[in-house]
C-alpha cells in the first residue's frame, strides 16, 4: 500500500473548511494525461489556488494505475518548483462506482474518494457510502458521497433526468454515512449537452441549496457537472471539422453565486476536454504537415492553462487562496 501522504498530498478536509470560511470554491479539475496535469499544476501555482486533481475510473484506466502514482508524486515536485510555499493537492476518485475501486485507489495513494450510490435505492446508497467512509477513514482519507441524480452523460455515468436533491434527506444520510461533504443535485448535469439546444437555459435550485446548508450548517458541499461549455471552444471545434450542435453550460455568475455558499468544490472536466479538442484541432488545420505531437499539445497545454486561470480568478474565487 502507498500512503498519500508519502506522495507529499493532504486530503481535503482542511481546504474544504477554509473554502467556506472564504467564500470560494476549489476547483476540481479531471485529468487524463501529462498535458492536463501540467496545466492544471501551472495555472493553480500561478494564481496560487487550492487544487483538487480529479481521476474518473476510465482515466485511471486510460493513464495506468501504477502511472498515476508517480504522476501525482511529479505534480507534487512540479508545484514546488513553482511556487514557495507549494499549494497543497488532493488527488480525488471521481464517480467511484464500487467499494472494490474505492478501496484499490486508496491503496495506490488516493488521499480522497468519492463513491456514488445516487443511482441506487437511498438505504442501499447509504450501505454503500458507509462502508466506503469506515474503510477510508482509517487511513485518514476523505470520502465524498451523493444525493440526488445529474442527468447527462461521463464516462459509465448516464442519466436521462435530474433528480433534485431531496432536503428532507440530507441530515439522515450524512448522519449515517460519515461522510466529508456531499455532492447534490441544483440543476447542473454532466456532459457538453446540459441543456436542450433551443430552450431557455433554468437557473440553478438556489432554494434547495439554501435549504441543505441550513439542515447542515458549515458542511461541504459538492457541485458536479459545472462546466460553463465555453462558447469559444465549441465555436472553434465546428469551425475546425467537429461537430458539437446545442452544446451548453452552467452559466459562470451561477456557479459565483454558489461557490460564495457552501458550495467549497466544484467539479470541471468537459471545459477542460473541450479546450484541448479545441486547440489541437486548430493547430493542426492551420499547419497540416506537422505530426510533432508537442507542436499541437503544447497549445492545447498553454489554453488550458488560461482558461483555468481564469475559472479559479472569476469564476471560483479561489486565487490567491493557496
Amino acid at each position: 500500500m502507498v500512503h498519500y501522504k508519502e506522495l507529499g498530498l493532504v486530503n481535503s478536509k482542511e481546504l474544504f473548511k477554509k473554502a467556506m470560511e472564504g467564500g470560494y470554491a476549489i476547483p476540481a479539475y479531471n485529468f487524463n494525461n501529462l498535458e492536463q496535469l501540467q496545466a492544471i499544476i501551472t495555472a493553480c501555482s500561478e494564481t496560487r489556488s487550492p487544487r483538487i486533481l480529479q481521476v474518473s475510473k476510465g482515466a485511471r484506466s486510460y493513464a495506468n494505475q501504477t502511472m498515476l502514482v508517480h504522476m501525482a508524486r511529479g505534480a507534487v515536485e512540479m508545484a514546488k518548483e513553482i511556487s514557495d510555499p507549494a499549494i497543497p493537492i488532493v488527488v480525488h476518485l471521481d464517480h467511484g462506482d464500487s467499494y472494490e475501486l474505492c478501496v484499490s485507489c486508496i491503496e495506490s495513494g488516493f488521499s480522497s474518494v468519492m463513491i456514488d450510490g445516487s443511482h441506487l435505492p437511498y438505504e442501499e446508497n447509504i450501505a454503500l457510502t458507509r462502508k466506503v467512509a469506515d474503510y477510508a477513514h482509517q487511513y485518514d482519507v476523505s470520502v465524498e458521497g451523493e444525493l440526488g441524480v445529474l442527468a447527462g452523460i461521463e464516462e459509465h455515468v448516464q442519466h436521462e433526468e435530474s433528480l433534485y436533491t431531496k432536503p428532507e434527506e440530507v441530515e439522515d444520510f450524512v448522519g449515517r454515512t460519515d461522510v466529508d461533504s456531499l455532492a447534490i443535485s441544483i440543476g447542473t448535469s454532466h456532459g457538453a449537452y446540459k441543456f436542450p439546444p433551443d430552450a431557455e437555459i433554468p437557473p440553478l435550485r438556489f432554494d434547495i441549496l439554501e435549504e441543505i446548508e441550513k439542515r447542515l450548517p458549515g458542511f461541504p458541499i459538492v457541485l458536479h457537472g459545472a462546466s460553463s461549455v465555453v462558447p469559444e471552444y465549441v465555436e472553434m471545434i465546428n469551425q475546425y471539422g467537429g461537430k458539437l450542435e446545442g452544446a451548453r453550460g452552467v452559466n459562470e455568475d451561477q456557479l459565483r453565486q454558489a461557490a460564495r455558499s457552501a458550495v467549497c468544490k466544484v467539479n470541471i472536466d468537459s471545459d477542460g476536454r473541450l479546450a484541448m479538442t479545441g486547440l489541437i484541432r486548430k493547430a493542426l488545420s492551420e499547419n497540416p504537415a506537422n505530426f510533432d505531437p508537442r507542436k499541437y499539445l503544447g497549445p492545447a497545454r498553454d489554453g488550458l492553462i488560461e482558461l483555468m486561470k481564469h475559472k479559479n480568478q472569476n469564476v471560483l474565487g479561489s486565487a490567491g487562496n493557496g
